[in-house]
């Protein structure tokens, strides 16, 4: 402000941009994209084993594969944002990308010379016995699969943080809207999702893949359409340099430092206060990396001129802490999306072997995870509306509950999810027993509805661990990794199905073959779910340790020179 009463333009400017009105246009973006990639989710093990002409356990790691990969990618993206491209940059790039994938599948799926030739009569119990792809035709889906992959991941990066950058984490209103926007942004992944398990599947069973893969390719171009149209109204984000090379320079600093004594008060420690920066606070954990921050004394060369490699901030030693102690928050999280990938592999091939008829349609067996969808669609706007004000009341916490807590009420939801998946393939078992139907290719007199009970409790852990998982990254990772920090957490999802495909074969060779048959109803897959509901157990026991070691960081912000600082902890 220059003359009394006249406002910066740019400031007046800033000031409107963010908000609820920007991120409409993100949470259409989301929708949109993830439209196709679930639908693809829940049918590319068909489109593996059915068109492409693998076998049951090839499509079935393919389809593990690529998901972990697209999760894992993520980190690739955070990291580009982080680093070189503003995040809402890095969305026009990975999108375009994405766009580039599906259009190679669309084409594969249209010519018959870049695939193999149909199989007829295939039983949805035995195993493929045609002709799989040859060499030059898995190279072309394998580069549609990986380039779609590399565009989602770095989608997933990005968008979350785009959207949750459009609120003031250090406004108290402010701050509870953002935890809202992570529940709008899960409940815009489940209205695709909806859509494309339906919709977008439907179309790929009965008007064929190449009309499959086509609509996906309009709707992410139309998903980047909308983002570009928000561009006017977003805050963004100015690339901070590699969150690696920070980290790394703490690690240098504190070896190099290691022979100097710890400072018994802040002032031995080196900080620099700027304007609106934020500064974390020193914690006890991790105690060897403090001395990347020490001020040495003698060295007058280093003292003028330390250089990062040499003398690192407590806030950046922090953040190197944070990173730390995420990681094992990660890593007990990651075997729920190994069950997870089984809701996406074998109940999708048990839900071919049961009756599929609904009021006279014929309901495709990849559009059966639609029931933990419509449970989510309807939970998550009575959680954010009703549940967290009433539990907001009681805590006096912005999201309700803390962010750990809600993941682990997702990791007890996910143990309850695989018994009770192992209760239904024990009785859809002895259905195919009762009528002498376990060489039958006809599906069983028993409704696939049966599976939406496993499915409706996943559905829960779902809403409950990845919001919670997204908004702990968000929250806890500092300003210049949020990026980083989101793709963290899809991380876990990565690993979750990569596990799954070394899982599943570890089971197999102790237990001498219980999937040694290609029929499901000579299989064990009850006996694997139960073994997965006992270690979902021992996995939630490991997360309680964690979390109960874990630290939240501390803020301080320094707002004008002068002024006192306002010191906040993370929920």
């Amino acid at each position: 402000m220059g003359i009394l009463g006249e406002v910066n333009p740019k400031q007046q400017h800033a000031n409107k941009l963010g908000g609820t009105r920007a991120t409409l246009f993100i949470y259409a973006t989301v929708a949109l994209e993830n439209m196709p990639f679930i639908a693809n989710a829940v049918s590319l093990f068909s489109y593996f084993y059915g068109y492409m002409n693998f076998s049951l356990t090839k499509s079935a790691t393919m389809l593990t594969n690529f998901m972990g990969a697209s999760y894992l990618l993520s980190l690739f993206g955070g990291f580009i944002c982080d680093t070189y491209l503003s995040r809402f940059r890095s969305c026009i790039m990975f999108g375009a990308i994405e766009v580039l994938g599906y259009a190679v599948l669309a084409v594969q799926a249209f010519f018959p010379q870049f695939r193999p030739s149909p199989c007829k009569d295939v039983s949805p119990l035995l195993i493929n016995q045609c002709e799989a792809a040859d060499s030059s035709q898995a190279a072309i889906l394998y580069t549609g699969l990986y380039l779609v992959a590399v565009g989602t991941g770095g989608l997933k990066a990005a968008l979350p943080s785009l959207g949750a950058d459009q609120f003031d984490e250090t406004d108290p209103e402010e701050a509870k809207t953002l935890s809202s926007f992570f529940n709008w942004f899960l409940f815009s992944v489940v209205t695709g999702a909806i859509f494309g398990v339906t919709f977008l599947v439907w179309i790929s069973e009965n008007e064929g893949w190449d009309w499959g893969f086509g609509v996906s390719t309009l709707a992410v171009v139309i998903a980047v359409l909308f983002l570009c149209m928000g561009k006017s109204l977003y805050r963004n984000n100015v690339p901070k340099g590699s969150p690696l090379s920070r980290i790394m320079q703490v690690f240098v600093a504190a070896i190099r430092n290691h022979n100097l004594s710890l400072p018994e008060t802040a002032e031995g420690f080196h900080e620099i206060h700027e304007k609106g920066s934020e500064i974390l606070r020193r914690t006890n954990q991790f105690r060897f990396l403090d001395h990347a921050a020490v001020i040495r004394t003698r060295d007058s060369s280093t003292v003028n001129n330390p250089g990062p490699w040499i003398l690192c901030t407590v806030t950046q030693v922090e953040e190197t802490k944070i990173l730390l102690r995420m990681l094992p928050i990660i890593v007990s999280t990651i075997f729920m999306n190994t069950c997870l990938a089984q809701l996406q592999t074998f109940s999708i091939q048990q839900s071919n072997t049961m009756d599929r008829n609904l009021l006279g349609f014929q309901v495709p067996g990849s559009s059966i995870p639609v029931i933990p969808l419509a449970f989510m669609f309807i939970l998550i706007p009575i959680y954010d509306r009703i549940c967290v004000p009433m539990l907001r009341k009681f805590t006096g916490i912005p999201t309700g509950v803390t962010h750990l807590q809600r993941i682990g009420v997702g990791l007890v939801l996910s143990a309850i999810s695989m018994a009770v998946a192992g209760i239904i393939e024990t009785h859809r078992k002895s259905v195919a027993v009762k009528y002498d139907m376990v060489d039958s290719a006809a599906p069983l007199p028993m409704t696939v509805f049966w599976l939406g009970f496993q499915y409706a409790i996943f559905g829960m852990a779902d809403m409950f661990t990845v919001v919670g998982l997204l908004e702990f990254f968000y929250a806890e990772s500092s300003a210049g990794m949020k990026s980083l920090g989101t793709a963290i957490s899809w991380s876990s999802l990565a690993f979750g199905y990569f596990l799954s495909s070394a899982t599943v074969e570890l089971v197999n060779t102790i237990s001498g073959g219980w999937f040694k048959s290609n029929n499901l109803n000579r299989d064990k897959l009850n006996y694997f779910y139960w073994v997965l509901a006992g270690l979902s157990i021992l996995n939630l026991g490991a997360y309680l340790l964690c979390a109960s070691w874990y630290r939240y960081k501390k803020v301080e912000l320094k707002q004008i020179e002068g002024e006192s600082k306002l010191e906040m902890g993370s929920v």
